[in-house]
């Protein structure tokens, strides 16, 4: 599909659409409504569509509530969440498995998390990974094991992290940035270990999948440098500046990581979910009608579109973390483009959904509609290649701040689904 079927696309998604937008608020204070009409149906996909939801484990933001919480009351809070997953019809779980250079397993790698007890490297008394994925299979629900490759800890302090901590062993592979500290991507032996790490689970327990997010080269800050400039010395001969020498580090990490999941866990899937612009078009023709602050390819180093065209990963699940109609990155635009990069590729197409935006202030008025969500799932039901959806994240869902999720499920989830099966690896 070319730009300008895109552009055709959104505007008529916008126009079609635009009789839903007018339904109304259903904000706190709003008088009580009627019972908006449903949205127009999608094709029904009762098997093989992605219904995920992320639980985020980092600064306890989706689970637990706080660190410290007794063994027991850890596990009920876990539980509760995989059946708010049950409740609402989603068939997957995206478990956040190392938010920083931790673990929520017993690793002989990295210490514990200190999201369970307050102190990392602690022993919780449990192992919460064990719980996740046996208790997730018992209720039908996929568990993918999502892991954060080089966030070290959201501080610059080492000395603050566990005294056996790889950062502290191995001070000459961290780089302080933005206020937080980072594996360097640059050096080979800091790749080497972080795969080991992640791969230690995987042989562990019956994941379903290996999850990434969107990190990978920090997100920008204004007036800061990444320093990486010893590592470039010493590996970046032969690449034509330090960004190719960058995102040829990122792809390696991927590219490994593909083949050695093979090796170790053939059934489970892996994929990323990787900030939702590649490139906008007046960077690159083949990108994006978009204009967007961040391009992962530029400023993340991270070449999304080369993953999927290359096939090193099984899913991608961009975060099209917009409404439809936003100036800079319009989802209506965002969405035919993914599936033109997914086209004629084993690469499974999940789409990434702002729940969290949902009735939440300063968000544009657009995320004020319960029945924003439900339209993007509406548009995507246009688009073979788009295989599912994913919300951000637990808590929302379980909260639904104005009825966005409970939209969805009306519209779209009212009937069970299982997630779709795993091409095999050429």
């Amino acid at each position: 599909m070319g730009l300008l079927s895109r552009r055709t696309f959104a505007a008529t998604a916008v126009a079609a659409l635009s009789g839903l937008a007018a339904q109304g608020d259903a904000g706190a204070g709003a008088d009580p409504a009627p019972d908006p009409a449903p949205a127009p149906a999608r094709p029904h996909r009762t098997a093989g569509e992605f219904r995920g939801m992320w639980l985020a484990t980092v600064s306890c933001r989706d689970w637990p509530s706080r660190g410290g919480l007794s063994p027991d009351r850890q596990r009920a809070e876990l539980l509760d969440r995989l059946d708010t997953a049950v409740r609402l019809r989603l068939n997957t779980v995206m478990f956040q498995v190392r938010p920083a250079a931790d673990a929520l397993w017993p690793s002989p790698y990295e210490p514990w998390s200190e999201v369970l007890t307050g102190v990392q490297g602690q022993d919780p008394g449990w192992d919460p990974l064990d719980t996740a994925v046996r208790e997730a299979h018992a209720r039908g629900l996929e568990l993918h094991a999502w892991f954060n490759p080089y966030r070290v800890a959201n501080h610059t302090d080492p000395a603050r992290l566990a005294p056996a901590h790889p950062a502290r062993r191995h001070p000459d592979w961290i780089v302080p940035y933005g206020g937080r500290l980072y594996y360097n991507p640059g050096l080979p032996q800091v790749r080497a270990f972080v795969q080991d790490a992640m791969l230690d689970a995987v042989r562990r327990y019956p994941v379903d999948a290996v999850h990434w997010d969107d990190y990978f080269y920090p997100y920008p800050v204004d007036g800061e440098a990444f320093d990486d400039d010893a590592a470039y010395e010493e590996h970046g001969a032969g690449f034509p500046d330090r960004a190719s020498w960058r995102r040829h580090n990122i792809d390696r990490l991927v590219l490994e990581m593909s083949q050695a999941l093979a090796r170790t866990r053939p059934a489970a899937s892996f994929g990323i979910s990787p900030f939702g612009v590649w490139r906008n078009t007046a960077t690159d023709p083949l990108g994006s009608a978009t204009a967007a602050h961040v391009q992962t390819y530029d400023d993340l180093h991270a070449d999304t579109r080369k993953w999927v065209r290359e096939q090193w990963i099984d899913y991608i699940c961009p975060q099209l973390y917009w409404n439809i109609g936003f100036a800079d990155a319009d989802y209506a635009e965002l969405l035919p483009w993914w599936a033109d990069v997914t086209r004629d590729t084993r690469v499974r197409l999940y789409v990434g959904e702002a729940l969290y935006k949902a009735g939440a202030p300063g968000q544009p008025e657009a995320w004020r509609d319960p029945a924003e969500l439900s339209r993007h799932l509406t548009l995507a039901g246009d688009c073979a290649e788009v295989r599912g959806h994913a919300f951000f994240s637990a808590t929302e869902a379980g909260s639904d701040r104005i009825g966005a999720m409970a939209r969805v499920v009306a519209d779209h989830y009212q009937r069970p689904a299982t997630p779709p099966r795993r091409a095999r690896r050429a």
